[in-house]
């Protein structure tokens, strides 16, 4: 007879059994059910496409690597497979029918130079007084051309740097009116197929490097303390051409006018320029931007409207900083025969600018021969004592100076920061150039901007490793001197521009008016240029200005704003054929573009990040293919 603890033990042995059975009868039915899905996944794949990474190049052919991780769609993870970017300018133009697609198919031909919120028709709408036509007038959602803007037949790549400061092809800008306009004053001069640029302007025909020599003599261009510069009515803007080699960065602009192709010329140069005038509202810039301004025969009524000209340059010029001027009035008693103007009109006129800067607190430095030089006040202690003396203009009130974007000018005098000193400098001190590059911005030294130093110099740190990673994909932007001028559409410190600082390039850094903070100022501080940008509108250049445009989260800021494609034509405007395109943004926008960049003629493909393909953000790297309008017998 069975103990009680015998029992005991033979059934726990039971249960022990059973369990065992019962385990192993689970693995069993695991493994079947691993091994079922395993060959039901096999047989899907079998019978459909494997989604794959693509690539292409110039020859249509396709690589393809499997990503984990990510969204597996053209999305490429081994740099080894790049584009072609090698230059094919030489090849023939596609014929018509086949540069036609069904979606976003080129223009006509006579819109291969179309500049939408400057278009020379739309203007004839708008007010002429003050030359408000002139300014920026955008058409209308309902307006916008859903075409691709063509290069003029014949285009050939531009001269590279420096070459391209002294020459440009005909075929590229095929305008002669200057050569004819400004024969005398050596402008631009035309020879068979291209054009050359001798350095002259109308108030120096010695060439600019003699000018600036001089305008040297008055005031220190050789130790850093002036890096940026802006020139109001700019012509071919050999002014800023010439500061270059002086480590001077110019912003020129002058208007779309009966002098054709002035801002053109310049870009085809590769000097820095917009499409722009003083007319009813500021310029695009942040307060304090400029060291230096400049105005050679510009043309500008400086004495009217309550001197409103006068005080927006003093808004963009910082403390300290020089006004130079030269042609009417400046020197009237040798010139006013040949400028077809009275002796009493001329002083008159001068009379009135000097009364307008002292009103300023602006200093005049300097009058010799037919340069004139005013230096702005480093900070406005004195200058708000005087207003007892100098009614007009008043301080202005309850205004962010930095505002910039269709903001009408004022009669009001931009205070400047709070000093506690007369020797102190309103705003901050800079560093002199080339250490205000990598020097703290005073903008972000002293808090205004809610960005901190460490944030600044994490942010410098990862643009050169960024722009590192770049260079390993696009062997254009790895070789030096291939890209002259370059678009950064979304700057926010300027960090992509300074990482290029030692290749011959030069940056325009945008600030899209929605971003959350505006640190166009904080670039300026750092010895950079750019402007203000609504990227649902279109900029204020030419076609085929920018060599390579850099696009970081920009189609993420503009999400519900405006349509994708509408920006991708914008940007398809304003490259060059051959040019390149670099666009950051997270994975879902990427693949929509690039469905909408292949029917573009652009050649494209996404990358993962830098960091890791377990990133979201995605980089996309395109070449817009060489095409242009067609010869003027084939039928377009």
């Amino acid at each position: 007879m069975a103990t009680p603890s015998s029992f005991c033990a033979s059934k726990l042995s039971y249960l022990n059994l059973k369990t065992k059975k019962t385990n192993l009868l689970y693995v069993i039915i695991v493994i079947f059910l691993f091994t079922a899905f395993y060959f039901i996944g096999l047989w899907q794949h079998s019978t459909g496409p494997i989604p794959v990474a693509t690539t292409t190049s110039l020859s249509s052919n396709h690589v393809s690597t499997a990503v984990s991780c990510t969204p597996p769609h053209e999305i490429i993870k081994n740099p080894q497979h790049d584009l072609d970017f090698t230059a094919h300018h030489k090849s023939p133009d596609p014929p018509p029918t086949d540069a036609r697609v069904s979606h976003l198919p080129p223009c006509e031909a006579k819109y291969s130079e179309y500049v939408p919120c400057e278009d020379t028709q739309r203007s004839l709408k708008f007010d002429r007084d003050r030359l408000i036509y002139r300014e920026r007038h955008c058409p209308e959602k309902e307006e916008l051309l859903k075409c691709r803007v063509p290069a003029p037949y014949g285009y050939r790549s531009p001269f590279r740097w420096p070459e391209s400061r002294d020459y440009a092809w005909y075929a590229n800008v095929p305008h002669k009116w200057l050569t004819v306009e400004k024969k005398g004053q050596n402008w631009v001069q035309f020879n068979r197929d291209r054009f050359r640029f001798p350095g002259g302007g109308t108030m120096f025909p010695r060439g600019a490097n003699a000018y600036i020599d001089e305008i040297g003599k008055l005031i220190n261009l050789k130790d850093g303390s002036i890096r940026t510069a802006i020139d109001t009515g700019c012509g071919v803007a050999s002014w800023g051409a010439y500061l270059l080699s002086r480590n001077i960065l110019t912003m020129s602009f002058a208007p779309r006018d009966t002098h054709e192709a002035q801002v053109q010329f310049a870009l085809e140069r590769g000097v820095p320029a917009l499409i722009g005038v003083i007319a009813s509202i500021r310029l695009p810039y942040p307060s304090r931007a400029f060291d230096m301004a400049h105005c050679s025969r510009c043309l500008i009524p400086w004495g009217q409207y309550d001197g409103q000209y006068l005080i927006e340059v003093d808004r963009v010029l910082r403390p300290g900083g020089y006004w130079i001027l030269s042609g009417p009035p400046i020197n009237w008693e040798q010139h006013s025969r040949g400028w077809n103007r009275t002796v009493d009109d001329l002083q008159e006129e001068q009379s009135g600018i000097e009364k307008i800067a002292r009103s300023l607190c602006w200093k005049k430095l300097v009058q010799k021969g037919d340069l004139a030089i005013w230096q702005k006040a480093t900070n406005h202690i004195h200058c708000k004592v005087n207003r007892n003396v100098f009614k007009k203009p008043q301080f202005c009130k309850a205004q962010d100076p930095d505002m910039a974007w269709y903001t009408k000018l004022e009669t009001c005098l931009t205070p400047l920061p709070e000093v506690s000193n007369l020797r102190e400098m309103a705003g901050g001190q800079l560093a002199k150039w080339p250490e205000r590059l990598t020097a703290i911005p005073p903008r972000i030294q002293n808090g205004s901007l809610g960005i901190t130093v460490e944030n600044f110099r994490e942010d410098t740190e990862l643009w050169k490793k960024r722009v590192a990673y770049y260079k390993t994909f696009d062997s254009q932007l790895a070789q030096y001197g291939r890209y002259r001028n370059v678009l950064d559409m979304n700057a926010h410190l300027g960090g992509f521009a300074a990482a290029l600082i030692d290749d011959p390039v030069w940056v325009m850094n945008m600030v899209p008016v929605e971003a959350q903070i505006n640190t166009l100022g904080a670039i300026y501080e750092r010895g950079l240029i750019g402007t203000y940008q609504n990227w649902c509108e279109a900029m204020s250049t030419y076609p085929r200005t920018y060599d390579f445009i850099h696009a970081n989260s920009v189609f993420s800021l503009y999400k519900d704003r405006c349509e994708m494609e509408d920006i991708l034509l914008e940007m398809d405007r304003i490259l060059r054929p051959e040019g390149s395109v670099i666009i950051r943004d997270d994975v879902d926008n990427l693949l929509e573009i690039k469905r909408i960049t292949d029917v573009m003629q652009w050649e494209s493909r996404i990358v993962d990040h830098e960091k890791s393909p377990h990133y979201r953000e995605k980089i996309l790297f395109a070449v817009k293919q060489y095409w242009t309008a067609p010869a003027p017998h084939q039928n377009s």
